[in-house]
């Protein structure tokens, strides 16, 4: 039954503006969530599942073509779970006292942390404030004055033993550059002169001399208890110190323990703090500068012992001997409302697990636990953190990285470069933070299924996937969803608002992208962008909102921007370069169609499909394939087309025929079967001899049985063919062939849709090969009768005689050859 043309209605799936309550879109309300509009229950459902299962391995990978709302409904929904979430804790690294190397972790709850890197700053000036007060005190002056001058008591009480012990023997104890020495006196009691000491007898010398030689034997005794007594009064100096700087910064220690000193790893830093600042005290008040020596042991001696304050900033906290004591605060939460929802956009594997930085001192590169930087993962800590799947497995490192962090549950920063040994300075290793991180990695469906396929640690780390769809049902319920995402996305993009017959274009817009008259696309970006350039040509048209013209103009103009290629392929063959007819009728060709894309942008090209036989074995050649420019999908289509003509025409002989199909003028590659139904009409006519007419063009690909099956982009080779028509003069007989299951999927231009309304150009769905013969020929197709033979006023009778005919020559020729062998012999 041949099939009937396509009336305007059917080919164009208009929106009824009519049963919208609303003006424009400033009348109605827009959504609260995105879900509620884009129909994606299954990837909601995902989503919200994943986000409430707090068990390891939990993670999700949202999966989905870009552009339809992955990465805000995603954002969506882990905001709603935050905001019922509690705020998690700060981290913070400190000084190691013990090893530097590996600076500690400390944990507080919110906005504690930085409060205590705050009083432990003020801490650390107060107590320098208050160190200097103290040593600076009337009170420890005269402790520190009673100690030394102790020493200076016991010194002298020495020197007196020693000279009385001298004056017994009539010698005189004398100090000299080079220490002291003993010399004879005179009978009244002065100094013997060095002359006249050489002018004593020998005798009274060598007396004199081991006189002196006694004394100085019993001074040494006494000298060798000079060294104890010094370290005995720099002990009692130091104990005095200690006391006093312990009294001065106690109180200070004791306020911070009292406010932070329940969690027992800062209780113990605080008292690492305490400590190291009485052992190192000196280097604590002098800022890390060595106090100006002067005078002889003994000021020296003192002056080592007694604290002093370097002159200049006495609050520079980026001294070397305070840094030491500052809390390097990794993670504020301070003003955090909830669980923290991260995006990290250059997920570098620095960015997401933190750093140690390294600054240039004396031509050396050094580090301490203040040059730690925190990573993404840090501040997504408790909470979510969402990555870009490509970018992720585009970073050296990251990928590996991420994977290691989720599996330990712990963030420990390593230096990529030290991993990689390509780097020799001195870092740290600082203590790993516990994780509780929720991440959620946005991608496409292909690098989700790749990394399933090629990573078996993927499975076992982000187990819930949230698939996203390109498309939507389209209702009447849905399009009024829809019209409130537009209101949606207006308010989002501070456009102006569009009128019920701009939303009603929208829509059919919508359905045109996703090929689908009983669909709308959930590309939010894509028509998001159409909506920027829709209220742009409202400005320039001075219009107050969007209307269906402003609209249409914006879909023209993105077209234009892009359809250079398509406009020169279309003058091409207006100029008969490239040779497509669209009148007229010729045996073994047809009008094919096919779709070409660049980017995002998409058109239909018609192409000459013809075909020749002569006898031969039953093969059909596909000139494409053999010249290696057809795709898989295109020979297995051709392939299909030899089983349907043995099973067709020749069930019980052989099939007599060689045949070939061509692309006439195509010079790149051929991909896919939608052509397959024109290479057989194309077929079909060389064998029958039965002329197509060119006024039509052909699309669909075509199973063993002869039924025609639905193919893409049905729209678009449409139009291909309706400009080349347009071009050429619009007859009234031109039109194309499509699959009937394609019908549903028709949203044409409106010129394409005038031109049918008018019964200028046709479009008629055809379901069999044998339908589309009897279009293409104006002959009836024929059916087969008892005996399984057709008519022969029928193209299946035509092509049936001349196969049988074709196979009978081949008989006689193999007969021939085989007497003309036999007598030869």
């Amino acid at each position: 039954m041949a099939p009937e043309r396509l009336n305007a209605d059917a080919v164009y799936h208009a929106c009824d503006i009519q049963r919208f309550s609303f003006n424009t879109t400033a009348d109605i309300d827009p959504l609260e969530e995105l879900s509620e509009a884009l129909a994606q229950p299954r990837a909601v459902e995902s989503l919200k599942f994943g986000t409430g299962m707090q068990r390891q391995g939990f993670n999700i990978f949202a999966l989905g073509p870009p552009g339809t709302g992955r990465h805000s409904m995603v954002r969506q929904t882990l905001d709603k779970k935050a905001r019922q979430s509690h705020v998690p804790s700060e981290w913070c690294y400190v000084n190691n006292f013990q090893d530097q190397s590996r600076p500690r972790a400390l944990e507080f709850p919110a906005g504690q942390g930085r409060n205590f890197a705050d009083d432990m700053k003020k801490t650390i000036l107060e107590a320098r404030n208050a160190l200097k007060a103290s040593f600076e005190s009337e009170e420890y002056q005269n402790r520190l004055q009673a100690v030394q001058q102790e020493f200076k008591d016991q010194q002298q009480k020495a020197f007196e033993e020693i000279n009385n012990k001298a004056k017994e023997k009539g010698l005189s104890l004398v100090r000299t550059p080079n220490g002291i020495a003993f010399a004879p006196l005179k009978e009244d009691g002065e100094v013997m002169p060095p002359d006249e000491y050489q002018r004593l007898p020998e005798e009274k010398r060598s007396e004199i001399e081991k006189k002196i030689e006694e004394i100085q034997e019993e001074s040494q005794e006494v000298f060798k208890k000079i060294p104890r007594w010094q370290k005995e009064i720099r002990e009692k100096i130091q104990e005095l110190n200690n006391e006093v700087a312990k009294y001065a910064i106690s109180p200070l220690i004791d306020e911070l323990r009292k406010n932070y000193g329940r969690n027992q790893e800062t209780s113990d830093h605080l008292d690492a703090v305490e400590n190291d600042i009485l052992e190192n005290l000196q280097t604590f008040m002098t800022g890390g500068q060595q106090a100006q020596q002067a005078g002889g042991p003994m000021a020296q001696m003192q002056q080592q012992q007694q604290p002093g304050f370097v002159s200049g900033d006495e609050t520079d906290m980026d001294s070397p001997a305070i840094r030491r004591y500052k809390v390097n605060l990794l993670v504020d939460n301070t003003d955090q409302q909830g669980a923290p929802v991260i995006y990290e956009d250059n997920p570098t594997y620095a960015n997401l697990v933190g750093k140690v930085e390294h600054m240039s001192q004396m031509g050396a590169l050094i580090t301490d636990f203040n040059l730690i930087k925190p990573g993404s993962l840090h501040r997504a800590n408790g909470g979510s953190l969402i990555l870009d799947a490509r970018k992720v497995l585009t970073q050296p490192g990251a990928w590996e990285g991420l994977k290691r962090v989720l599996k330990s549950g712990q963030i420990k920063i390593e230096s990529l470069a030290e991993m990689f040994s390509l780097l020799s300075t001195v870092t740290l290793e600082p203590e790993p933070i516990d994780l509780d991180v929720k991440v959620v990695m946005v991608g496409s469906p292909f690098i989700y299924y790749m990394l399933q396929y090629y990573d078996p640690e993927f499975t076992d780390l982000f187990k819930v996937a949230a698939d996203f769809d390109v498309q939507m049902n389209r209702s009447e319920d849905s399009q009024d969803m829809y019209a409130r995402l537009l209101r949606t996305i207006i308010d989002r993009e501070g456009i102006r608002h569009f009128d019920r017959q701009a939303v009603g274009r929208m829509i059919e817009h919508s359905s045109r992208i996703v090929g689908d008259a009983e669909r709308m696309s959930t590309r939010i970006k894509e028509m998001s962008d159409l909506m920027s350039e829709a209220d742009y040509w409202a400005a320039q048209n001075g219009n107050t909102s969007v209307t269906a013209p402003d609209l249409e103009k914006a879909v023209e103009f993105r077209i234009y921007r892009s359809d250079r290629m398509r406009q020169r392929i279309q003058e091409e063959i207006e100029r008969g370069t490239l040779m497509i007819d669209t009148a007229g009728a010729s045996a073994g060709q047809i009008n094919g169609l096919a779709v070409l894309g660049l980017g995002d942008f998409m058109f239909g090209r018609p192409n000459r499909i013809t075909a020749r036989i002569q006898a031969g074995k039953g093969e059909v050649i596909d000139i494409e394939r053999e010249a290696k420019l057809s795709g898989p999908l295109h020979s297995k289509g051709v392939l299909i087309l030899s089983g349907f003509l043995g099973a067709r025409y020749a069930p019980d002989r052989p099939l007599s025929l060689k045949a070939s199909l061509v692309f006439e003028q195509s010079y790149g590659g051929i991909e896919g079967d939608s052509a397959s139904s024109a290479e057989l009409y194309a077929l079909i006519s060389a064998i029958s001899n039965a002329p197509l007419k060119q006024s039509f063009a052909v699309t669909g690909s075509v199973n063993q049985f002869g039924q025609i099956q639905a193919i893409g982009g049905v729209n678009e080779k449409i139009e291909g063919f309706f400009d080349v028509c347009s071009r050429k003069g619009l007859t009234g007989e031109q039109g194309v062939l499509i699959p009937e299951a394609n019908v549903k999927h028709l949203m044409l231009r409106r010129d394409v849709v005038e031109a049918v309304d008018r019964e200028q150009f046709h479009i008629y769905p055809v379901s069999t090969v044998d339908q589309g013969l009897e279009l293409l020929t104006g002959l009836p197709a024929g059916q087969p009768g008892e005996d399984g033979n057709y008519p022969e006023n029928t193209v299946n009778g035509m092509v049936q005689k001349k196969l049988a005919a074709m196979a009978e020559n081949m008989r006689q020729f193999s007969q021939g050859s085989e007497q003309g062998g036999q007598s030869e012999s």
